[in-house]
């Protein structure tokens, strides 16, 4: 495979750098996770209806899916350091095939724990932002915030690809259909990842997009336990302050995104009278914008200060949340603002905060210190859906969810504005 690999690599670099063909591979991964991720939020009014699960237990499962996808990513980073990026993708797309093909078996709580919580959450965790970061300190010396901005839009991607169609799937073939879909998905990635993807540049005879002809070659990695690569990156990150404020200011990112509005949204649509198709597919016109707002957010982190692109970010993400029960009374207009405000903004947080990290922990140890604030965004996210679906229950409405998550993005949008950005003097991952 090494061979096919490199043979396509000479073929092409004439003509481009394969780092873009290694990015629009990563890019088809990362868009079948988010297409994977996304499938829960068509699935609760259906568990409902079939098992009589209420809102609050589903979200507990999904609440444990999404804190598994972000604790699982500082050590998918360590891994792919330690083992390969290829191997440990490979596994991840088995385990999320897997998965969700045995959720059609599930006919207890427990059952959806395992496997859309304990599988799909750990191979998610692999194929996610953190790979996005790995591929990118790995692969570009010149545009990476636009490399970032791309991968990370993939995201948005997914959603716009797959929600209409699962929502339109669930409402004629049932959610079963859905969980087949994406298992299918994931398992026809599992081929272009083995045959198209890599290691690293040198592999097929090349250097770092943007990288002089005469820079020094990169130096290689001492092979450590994954796990002490991992706990050692996050003792020596805990000791910045750069860290915390970007892991709080992220788990502020997954509270207000993934972890509502990703999947609480549809149901609270159906709670106004709009159809699960309906609210997929606003859900998937905010992720069209969002396509075009994260790429932008990219391509901006690589010429403005990041601080300040993160404040407008979460300031207008706040506003957006806090505007979000009144739009429902507003007919059409009303949701379409929200659409254009909140889905340009959704994820465009992603490519400064990688480009905040890789300026204060440095190159090598950006994707392993960004695995654990993408942990901090997961466990946000995990309490976000956990604690709006106990407050539908209980309220019977999602009000008051939407402005905690909004006041909380605006004091985020504070935060991010106490971030330095300067190296840490001490570097964080070992190296030979």
């Amino acid at each position: 495979m090494k061979h096919i690999t490199q043979a396509i690599a000479t073929r092409t670099s004439h003509r481009f750098s394969y780092a873009w063909v290694v990015v629009g591979i990563i890019f088809l991964v990362l868009l079948t996770s988010a297409g994977i991720r996304a499938t829960p939020s068509v699935m609760i009014l259906p568990l409902e209806h079939e098992f009589g699960w209420n809102r609050s237990t589903i979200s507990l499962a999904i609440s444990f899916n999404i804190a598994l996808y972000g604790l699982i990513g500082p050590f998918a980073a360590a891994a792919m350091q330690r083992f390969g990026i290829r191997p440990v993708v490979l596994g991840a797309l088995v385990l999320l095939s897997v998965g969700t093909a045995l959720s059609t078996l599930m006919t207890m709580p427990w059952h959806m724990v395992m496997t859309w919580g304990l599988l799909v959450g750990a191979g998610t965790g692999v194929a996610a932002n953190t790979l996005g970061a790995t591929i990118v300190s790995r692969w570009f010396e010149m545009r990476r915030g636009l490399a970032m901005g791309l991968l990370t839009a993939s995201a948005a991607t997914g959603q716009m690809v797959f929600l209409p169609l699962m929502a339109s799937m669930v409402e004629h073939y049932g959610w079963r259909s859905v969980a087949f879909l994406v298992a299918g998905v994931a398992a026809v990635a599992v081929p272009l990842v083995a045959l198209f993807l890599p290691e690293r540049p040198a592999d097929v005879g090349l250097r770092r997009y943007g990288q002089a002809a005469d820079a020094p070659a990169d130096a290689e990695i001492k092979a450590r336990n994954p796990l002490t690569i991992a706990f050692d990156a996050l003792r020596q990150a805990m000791k910045v302050r750069d860290f915390w404020l970007l892991f709080f200011s992220f788990f502020v990112c997954g509270m207000s995104t993934n972890g509502y509005i990703g999947t609480q949204f549809i149901a609270m649509c159906n709670d106004y009278g709009i159809s699960e198709v309906g609210g997929a597919g606003i859900l998937a016109a905010m992720g069209l914008l969002d396509l075009v707002g994260t790429t932008l957010s990219g391509w901006m982190s690589d010429r403005f200060n990041p601080r300040v692109l993160l404040f407008w970010y979460y300031g207008l993400r706040g506003i957006a949340l806090i505007f979000l029960p009144y739009a429902f009374g507003l007919e059409y207009y009303g949701l379409t603002i929200f659409a254009v405000f909140y889905g340009l903004d959704w994820i465009a947080t992603v490519p400064p905060t990688v480009k905040l990290a890789n300026d204060v922990f440095g190159r090598l140890a950006a994707p392993i210190v960004f695995g654990w604030i993408v942990a901090g965004h997961q466990l946000g996210a995990a309490t976000a859906t956990l604690v709006a679906g106990v407050l539908r229950s209980t309220l019977g409405n999602y009000t008051l969810s939407s402005v905690l998550m909004g006041c909380a993005c605006l004091l985020g949008a504070v935060m991010v504005l106490r971030i330095k950005g300067e190296p840490h003097n001490k570097p964080v991952a070992a190296v030979a």
